[in-house]
């Protein structure tokens, strides 16, 4: 394996990252990817087309809440390619400097991986127009009256690009994706079976009951099923005789403080804060982020998607409200008069 400064890893189809703790977890193929259907029909009709012509496929954007699998279909995508993987992620590419030492090292057809796309910064960004579009790289040799621009060919290569800010992206480098697809929350009858796999790859006893347990509280994300899952093995294995029941899940997650609509500690912090102090709201996120002691970042792109999708809070212009789903989720009465509620 090479490393370059900046880089997570540059590795073949071959390679398999054993230093990442949920690597073994991640699915090798498309065929192997649960869900995401439409997407991966798409990608697979995209890779193939690419692969019979010869040509690196067309750049693609990745976007959707985090733990959806973005970063594995890119790995799946160099490994139906057969070409090397490069990834990174926009904040560790500071200087214009950074992305020229990725491009000029690519192979031809190399997958180039960028995680939190939408976070480059604006010079940066720019080097990646010419790159995408023409295969050049504008560099400035020199300084002052006499420095001059060289421009450098580069190797064919496609750029994936993830995000959970698909809003944050600029307009330019938005439209120079020629693929883009979005990701969307799975449905627990896909976490069962993410949950059944991963448990046959950890050598963990589990039945069909005790998968839909944990895929009923995943939040409808495959890293957090396969985190519960981790812990639900603890549990099993001091706790009962090691096979995860329906029952022994049921008891694991509530000691995680999980409850039955997927709902950690945290997410019932925000809506015991929204309710509680702020009598269902409106309240801004600023405010709500230093009542619950979390990053307002965090709060919208990890906890708000899901609580929006499962009804429990809405976003209006004057800030956020609760719903009289969340009152009743925490065993409160919703305030007889309030139009904020729905």
């Amino acid at each position: 394996m090479i490393r370059t400064p900046g880089v997570d890893r540059i590795q073949t189809p071959e390679a398999r990252p054993e230093e990442e703790s949920d690597a073994s977890l991640r699915p090798r193929a498309l065929d192997e990817f649960v869900g995401q259907e439409a997407v991966k029909n798409q990608l697979a009709v995209s890779i193939a087309a690419a692969g019979t012509r010869g040509e690196a496929l067309d750049h693609v954007l990745l976007a959707g809440p985090p733990g959806l699998g973005k970063t594995s279909l890119a790995q799946i995508v160099a490994a139906e390619l057969g070409v090397p993987f490069v990834q990174t992620a926009g904040p560790a590419l500071e200087r214009k400097a950074d992305i020229a030492s990725f491009l000029t090292a690519l192979e031809p057809r190399a997958v180039f991986f960028v995680d939190e796309i939408h976070r480059l910064p604006r010079a940066v960004e720019e080097t990646f127009y010419p790159a995408m579009e023409d295969r050049q790289l504008p560099i400035i040799v020199g300084a002052g009256a006499g420095a001059r621009v060289v421009t450098l060919d580069l190797p064919a290569f496609t750029l994936v690009g993830a995000t959970t800010r698909a809003g944050l992206l600029t307009t330019p480098l938005r439209d120079r994706f020629g693929i883009q697809h979005r990701l969307e929350h799975y449905d627990a009858a896909d976490l069962a079976r993410i949950v059944t796999r991963s448990a046959r790859v950890l050598g963990v006893a589990i039945d069909a009951a005790g998968a839909r347990g944990i895929a009923e509280r995943s939040r409808g994300t495959p890293r957090v099923a396969n985190r519960l899952l981790r812990r639900v093995r603890d549990f099993a294995e001091v706790n009962g005789s090691g096979t995860v029941t329906a029952e022994l899940a049921g008891a694991a997650l509530d000691l995680l403080e999980v409850d039955h609509e997927g709902l950690d500690r945290l997410d019932r912090e925000i809506l015991t804060a929204i309710c509680g102090h702020f009598s269902g709201g409106p309240v801004g996120l600023s405010t709500l982020a230093v009542v619950v002691g979390e990053e307002p970042d965090t709060i919208e792109d990890v906890y708000e998607p899901y609580l929006l999708q499962r009804g429990f809070l809405q976003r209006t212009p004057r800030g956020r409200c609760a719903t009289v789903h969340a009152f009743r989720h925490l065993g409160l009465q919703p305030p007889a008069e309030d139009s904020t509620l729905f």
